[in-house]
């Protein structure tokens, strides 16, 4: 049912996070969104790793905010329906999002914030 996982980091300053990450690490932008102008959120993939990093939209919030990890599955409504029934704390039901992807918010048992997300679907 679930079947990737990736870390996303939230940052107050994409642009010096990306000279790190992409620059002197290496890693390339394999995905950005909204795909032109200045971005809100990037993909990056080093090797086999995938990392996500996330403009930060409250300065100074970043309680259990600093890193999300997202998590696919093939059906978002019925992994929540999954870890519902498992006890796990819901903090956004599951939405359509602007990039095709529909997306859920719950968090771990330390407060994590977890998202679950189906990928998008072509045509």
């Amino acid at each position: 049912m679930f079947d990737e996982m990736f870390p996303i980091l939230t940052t107050p300053d994409l642009a010096r996070s990306l000279r790190f990450y992409r620059d002197l690490l290496g890693a390339t932008v394999d995905y950005q969104f909204p795909p032109a102008g200045e971005p809100g959120y990037v993909g990056l993939r080093l090797g086999q790793s995938h990392l996500g990093i996330g403009q930060q939209d409250s300065p100074g919030d970043l309680t259990n905010d600093r890193i999300t990890l997202w998590i696919y599955t093939d059906d978002c409504d019925e992994g929540l329906s999954r870890l519902r029934a498992g006890g796990v704390p819901v903090l956004q039901e599951p939405v359509d999002q602007p990039w095709g992807e529909r997306m859920a918010t719950v968090t771990d048992p330390d407060g994590n914030r977890v998202i679950i997300a189906s990928r998008a679907t072509s045509g």
